[in-house]
């Protein structure tokens, strides 16, 4: 058979305040018209459906026509599991039911074991856990780590395999080796936060979710993170976003990577301000993608963030590149007793790096004498 797997929609996130629906949306078009095209069997979603627990009306109806569309409409059966993100109650809510149109969500550890059959292929889907809860399933108060659970959840499965099956593990959690990008909540349960790739050898492919950089893990190929639809951070500026088909006719399975378009890009701009604001200088974004700023500049700039966005109006970061070091200078009696306006001209230059304009210097002269004129008063 084909599958597509995808992960971490994050369904309702917000990038600096700025929803995301539409680029959302987007996005899982694009997704629907890959399996359309590449008439794959089934559908898997490795978790963090929603991007919190209590998702937003819009997140929850945008969600839904989403599922309702690619399962109920398009007939795809679709295999989804809760993430860290979900609230896995309210996830799976009528799941029992959902089935009946070949939807399967998987919210609690104990449904893991039996395995979903869909044509030459067994999948094991394995919701977001804490150490607990395999504590509780395999009544053993000494499993404490989340490795010692996946070592005893990894067994069970196996019990389960048919022999002329092939086995995907579908999963949300961080396999060692992997690498964390800025958007991603850190998981760590047991004390431990990295399940370590040896454990899942036993299965033909291993569809991750969680992080959000289909890169995070490149060691073994037929365990993969499909990474999010979107970029959701500046350190994902650069990367190419998509999802992954899975054939299961060939031993080892075959992988392949579709990218996807996104709808508004997230892009790091690097420049000075003169040339920012330069109406003649031409960068490769719209007035719509998300941008952050990395200034070259030294100098203060009034209103930096207002006038900037007057040409970029979805800044969704400004920061510099060239940060000033500044060494104290101690003054000795003689300095400190100057004019102040002369230490005050000094202090300017050893926190700047810079000297007055002639408009500064003015505009602390006049300053000056209005207080001076205060005191006096």
């Amino acid at each position: 058979m084909r599958f597509l797997h995808t992960a971490d929609w994050h369904i309702g996130k917000k990038l600096h305040g700025y929803s995301l629906l539409d680029e959302q949306r987007d996005a899982y078009e694009q997704i629907k018209k890959i399996a359309e095209k590449e008439q794959v069997d089934a559908v898997v979603i490795a978790g963090d459906l929603y991007d919190r627990a209590l998702p937003s009306e819009a997140a929850v109806g945008t969600l839904n026509a989403m599922l309702v569309d690619l399962n109920r409409q398009q007939h795809f059966p679709v295999l989804a599991i809760s993430g860290n993100h979900d609230s896995a109650t309210r996830l799976g809510y009528g799941q029992e039911w959902f089935a009946s149109t070949n939807f399967f969500m998987r919210t609690r550890l104990a449904a893991a074991l039996k395995p979903v059959t869909l044509a030459d292929t067994q999948f094991f889907l394995l919701p977001y856990f804490e150490p607990i809860q395999a504590r509780q399933l395999f009544e053993d108060d000494q499993i404490r780590t989340v490795n010692q659970a996946m070592e005893r959840l990894v067994k069970a499965m196996q019990a389960n395999f048919a022999p002329d099956k092939k086995h995907v593990l579908v999963a949300h959690f961080f396999a060692a080796g992997g690498r964390h990008s800025d958007s991603e909540t850190l998981v760590q349960v047991g004390g431990l936060n990295a399940v370590p790739t040896e454990l899942l050898a036993p299965f033909d492919y291993v569809a991750l979710g969680h992080l959000h950089r289909k890169e995070a893990l490149q060691q073994v190929p037929t365990m993969k993170y499909s990474g999010s639809p979107l970029k959701f951070s500046t350190s994902e500026a650069e990367d190419t976003k998509g999802v992954w088909l899975i054939d299961t006719d060939t031993t080892p399975v075959t992988v392949t990577f579709k990218p996807l378009k996104p709808l508004h890009d997230l892009i790091v701009l690097t420049d000075s301000f003169a040339h920012l604001m330069d109406p003649e200088r031409h960068y490769s974004v719209t007035r719509d993608d998300f941008i952050a700023i990395a200034l070259t500049d030294t100098t203060p700039i009034t209103n930096v963030m207002q006038r900037l966005k007057t040409r970029f109006p979805k800044i969704i970061e400004l920061n510099r590149t060239k940060q000033l070091t500044v060494t104290p200078v101690d003054l000795n009696i003689q300095q400190v007793q100057r004019d102040p306006l002369a230490l005050m001209t000094t202090f300017f230059e050893q926190m700047t790096q810079h000297p007055l304009t002639i408009a500064q210097e003015k505009w602390a002269r006049e300053t000056l004498q209005a207080a001076q004129k205060e005191d006096a008063q």
